[in-house]
Order: C-alpha cells, then sequence, then structure tokens
C-alpha cells in the first residue's frame, strides 16, 4: 500500500508505532483546512503560519489521544479552535487598547484604587455619614436598614413595625432629602 492512500488511522497508527516521517502526511493532508481557518479568525498570513505550526505541535504531541470514533478532521478542527480561542485569551489578557485605556478615564483597572481614589471615597461617606445624621430618624433609620445593613422592605417594616408602603416611601422621601442636603452641601451623589 503507497503513502498516500492509506487511510489517516493508518497513517496515525503508523506516526505512533515510530514512523515520525509519516507525520508529514497528516500535515500534508490538514494544513490547508487548519490554515483556512485560522486565516478566518486572524486574517493575518504571517500570523496564520505560526498558529498552524503551533497547532500541528499540539497535534503532534496529543496524537496518542485521538479516538476514531470521529473523523480525524473534526478532532483536528477542534483543536485548531481550541488553540485559537486560547491564543485569543491570552492575548487579551497581555494587552488593553488605547480605546479601553481612555474609556477606564486614563486609569487602568487595578485591583486596588489609587490613593487619590480610595481618599475621595472616603471624603464622600464621611460627608454621606454627616448628612445622614442630620436626617430625620423617621427617614434615616429606613434609609440606613435598607442602604447599610442591606435589609429588603419586607424585612425593615418587620424590624421597624411599619406597613410596607410606609417604610417604601420614607426611604423614597429619605433618599431624595439626602440627595437635596448633598447638592445643598456641595457634593454629588
Amino acid at each position: 500500500m503507497t503513502k498516500d492512500t492509506r487511510t489517516d488511522m493508518q497513517v496515525i497508527e503508523s506516526c505512533l508505532n515510530g514512523e515520525q516521517d509519516d507525520f508529514e502526511e497528516l500535515v500534508n493532508r490538514y494544513k490547508n483546512l487548519v490554515y483556512s481557518i485560522i486565516l478566518r479568525q486572524t486574517r493575518d498570513s504571517e500570523e496564520a503560519n505560526d498558529i498552524a505550526q503551533d497547532v500541528f505541535l499540539k497535534v503532534y504531541r496529543n496524537l496518542a489521544s485521538y479516538t476514531p470514533e470521529f473523523k480525524f478532521s473534526t478532532w483536528i478542527m477542534r483543536i485548531t479552535g481550541n488553540h485559537i480561542i486560547d491564543r485569543h485569551r491570552k492575548r487579551k489578557l497581555e494587552t488593553v487598547s488605547y480605546e479601553e485605556y481612555v474609556d477606564a478615564g486614563s486609569t487602568l483597572v487595578a485591583s486596588t484604587p489609587s490613593p487619590e481614589a480610595e481618599y475621595l471615597r472616603q471624603e464622600q461617606t464621611e460627608r454621606v455619614g454627616k448628612i445622614l445624621a442630620d436626617l430625620p430618624e423617621m427617614y434615616r433609620i429606613p434609609v440606613v436598614l435598607y442602604h447599610q445593613e442591606g435589609l429588603s422592605y419586607q424585612e425593615i417594616s418587620e424590624k421597624i413595625n411599619e406597613p410596607l408602603s410606609k417604610v417604601k416611601n420614607r426611604i423614597f422621601r429619605g433618599r431624595k432629602m439626602l440627595k437635596t442636603m448633598l447638592a445643598d452641601a456641595g457634593g454629588e451623589v
């Protein structure tokens, strides 16, 4: 049997039995398929060639895990697709576009806020706290229970022994009063 008439599985078995040169036969059979899939995603022929080499390296390393229940072309397409996705994820983690940089307010999103941002946040929290203390108790308590304690309207209703409609009304009015008081004090909400 000549090399060109063997099935994919026969070529794979030959590779797995030590005939590493037979892998070139698989590359020749599938290089156009792999390259076209990659080129559609990257739209860059040089990058497509580089990625195709990586894909065939991955195919070679994982050849023993191929099972003939699937067509070899399906298996190699899945490896190609997964490799493109992995490469895209890795690149996305490594780079930030200029637009993303500008959209983020010229500061890259970090796991911890900058000292300036933390100071401004703390200052705003203190200002809201002082104004909140000036809010009449009947509005302050429901607002604090809702926003700071995270209680639901129903839980607040039960806790302060007031009807649900009154709790909603007081939270609404309390927020409105806070907004007005903050605006008068020169702060923003």
